[in-house]
């Protein structure tokens, strides 16, 4: 008579774990928030207009401490770039007048990681003293072309686009286009080698999978699962974007990817259904979430930068 009970005792517990799991679940999507459906516009803010007379391009947004730091570069000789501190009151200064610097990330201890192409690698920077540590500048004993943009997982391992778009900044660089690893313990390996002039670059929530964009005029979106700390295989979820740039993911995994001269941004769910698509006036570069509550998206790009404020929260990665 004991084990119909004890299997209702096991039913009832298992039932009450299902409940306690989709409460939390619930709990989770409502701290989260619900992503963006249909289309928007985004709109330009208007301190952060630049100050430069000649051609360039912003690019690499990152929140840090109350503001946003991005790079701001002309197409001259040499690809002269700087980055720049945007403050919640829109007001913006010069952080690192000599940055050479594409791609911006964060590391864990709040410090800048940037793409360097003036120095054909990965650069840290101290925002206090502007001191400049290159984290990676070979592989195979040449310098790389122009790293462009990259993601930093949760143990520190480094992953970066390596296009030739800022090439001729500085003399050499690798027989092709490719993505790359930096492990924390310094080795670099090839992710990919089959997109031309990949750009974008982005992780899931969880940190397991990568993604990266580019191909050009009509680029793909691609995803590849982590397992072990190593990107495996990636297969394409989005073909047919244009001129694929930088990206974003939020808290759900929803992929915001910008489509330079569509002069637009594109979510996609990791699966790569379309959501919404969020409008600018100007050919667009890169995205990132921040603001006081991690619910405003900030768009980079020609001499400006756009933000819309949602209903969702960005990823942490």
């Amino acid at each position: 008579m004991t084990k119909p009970a004890f299997r209702l005792s096991k039913i009832r517990t298992a039932a009450a774990l299902s409940l306690l799991a989709l409460s939390s679940a619930a709990q989770s999507a409502a701290v989260c928030g619900s992503a963006p459906s249909g289309e928007l516009t985004a709109q330009r803010i208007p301190g952060a207009n630049t100050t430069r007379s000649e051609p360039g391009l912003y690019e690499g947004p990152v929140w840090i401490k109350g503001a946003l730091y991005f790079s701001d570069f002309t197409f001259g000789t040499g690809f002269p770039s700087r980055i720049q501190r945007l403050d919640a009151n829109g007001v913006m200064t010069t952080a690192i007048p000599d940055s050479g610097s594409n791609g911006l990330a964060v590391d864990a201890k709040g410090g800048i990681v940037a793409a360097t192409h003036k120095y054909k690698g990965l650069s840290r920077f101290d925002l206090a003293s502007g001191q400049r540590t290159l984290i990676a500048g070979k592989y195979q004993g040449n310098v790389f072309n122009s790293p462009n943009d990259m993601a930093i997982a949760a143990d520190g391992t480094i992953y970066f686009t390596d296009p030739a778009f800022q090439q001729a900044a500085a003399p050499g660089g690798q027989p092709g286009t490719y993505v790359y690893r930096v492990g924390t313990d310094g080795a670099v390996s090839i992710v990919e080698r089959g997109i031309a002039n990949p750009n974008g670059i982005a992780l899931s929530p969880k940190g397991d999978v990568l993604y990266v964009s580019g191909g050009g005029e009509s680029g793909v979106l691609r995803a590849y699962p982590i397992a072990g700390g190593v990107p495996k295989a990636g297969r394409d979820i989005v073909t047919g974007v244009v001129v694929p740039d930088g990206m974003a993911v939020d808290c759900h995994g929803n992929v915001y990817v910008t489509e330079h001269t569509a002069q637009r941004v594109r979510v996609f769910t990791p699966e790569g259904k379309q959501l919404a698509t969020i409008k600018v006036d100007a050919n667009v570069t890169n995205v990132a979430f921040g603001g006081t509550d991690g619910t405003t998206l900030y768009i980079t790009g020609a001499g400006a930068v756009w933000q819309q404020k949602l209903n969702v929260t960005g990823s942490a990665y």
